[in-house]
């Protein structure tokens, strides 16, 4: 009886010694605790995640384009006024010759030119992470291709450039900034709604007309030509029967005749240009055009610096609207 209680002992410690050996080999092969796990707030970037964040595609005209997700050193021809509406200060600024947007120089004053044409040498030489081209690439010496070989390109389409709401939206998106770009757009929202207000009661249903006079030539703006669109159908301003005349304007702006001109009937007339053109001169020398009303009621008024009536923006659209407003009270 006593060799089988030893036995029995003995088979008990061997059990209990199988029993260890299993537990720790099945605590061998448990998942890992939390101390020994990364930080699951913590995101590891791959490889992938930072080609995406660098990178982002966009649809163009010339079909999907790759484009660098916060350029640095964007080439944006006669598009500067989105990019100062965003924030952002172009590598080049637009001009022909000597003559740039007059009215962007309080913001572009130390940045260098390049020629409208956007000659290929230039372009290499400043060096762009992103060029923005208009849809007339005719205008350009180089080819698309020829540019989207220097850095990314995107081409806007025909909307885009012939709306600047729109087109800030799309550089915004290409840029990274389309929140400021939303709040862009409901700020200026607000500024035409205070100033048609304030309109309301400076002019009434009195109706305004604009014209360019440059080269002894006069050009009447029709109802959607620049900051006319904005004015008439945006700040609700009455249409004189002149204008409403013309139609809507084509691409090529015709200028009008001095004869025909005489027969302005707007209540108010804002001649742009230099007090000294030619065309001007004529007009002080007409009997005609001095008979007219809005010339008889002194209801004529002279801006030199068309620059920003003649550009569509954001910029130039609120500092027509100041200058505007301003010219009523």
């Amino acid at each position: 009886m006593h060799k089988y209680i030893q036995k029995k002992y003995l088979l008990m410690l061997i059990l209990i010694a199988l029993f260890l050996l299993v537990a720790c080999s099945n605590s061998n092969d448990k998942e890992p605790n939390e101390a020994d796990e990364p930080n699951k707030s913590e995101e590891v970037n791959t490889p992938n995640d930072a080609e995406e964040e660098s990178e982002i595609k966009v649809d163009s005209d010339m079909g999907e384009v790759t484009v660098p997700a916060n350029p640095e050193k964007i080439l944006a021809s006669y598009n500067e006024d989105t990019l100062i509406a965003l924030g952002e200060k172009p590598v080049a600024k637009w001009a022909i010759g000597e003559s740039v947007q007059d009215y962007l120089e309080q913001e572009l004053a130390d940045v260098d030119t390049i020629e409208w044409t956007l000659p290929l040498e230039a372009v290499l030489s400043i060096e762009p992470d992103l060029i923005i081209l208009d849809h007339v690439l005719d205008n350009y010496e180089g080819s698309y291709d020829d540019y989207a070989a220097i850095a990314p390109t995107y081409v806007l389409s025909e909307e885009e450039v012939s709306d600047w709401q729109v087109r800030i939206q799309k550089i915004g998106k290409l840029i990274g900034k389309e929140d400021e770009a939303a709040e862009a757009l409901t700020d200026y929202e607000e500024k035409v709604n205070q100033a048609k207000e304030g309109l309301k009661e400076l002019l009434g249903d009195e109706s305004v007309a604009m014209m360019w006079v440059i080269g002894g030539k006069y050009f009447l703006f029709e109802k959607n030509r620049h900051s006319a669109n904005m004015i008439y159908n945006e700040l609700g301003v009455t249409v004189p029967g002149l204008v409403e005349e013309l139609g809507q304007g084509e691409s090529a702006w015709n200028p009008i005749s001095l004869e025909k001109l005489s027969e302005i009937d707007a209540d108010h007339l804002i001649i742009l240009g230099n007090k000294d053109d030619e065309g001007i001169e004529a007009l002080d020398n007409s009997n005609v055009w001095n008979n007219t009303a809005v010339v008889q009621n002194n209801q004529v008024y002279f801006i030199e610096d068309e620059s920003n009536w003649t550009n569509s923006g954001l910029v130039a659209s609120k500092q027509t609207i100041d200058m505007f407003v301003d010219l009523f009270k």
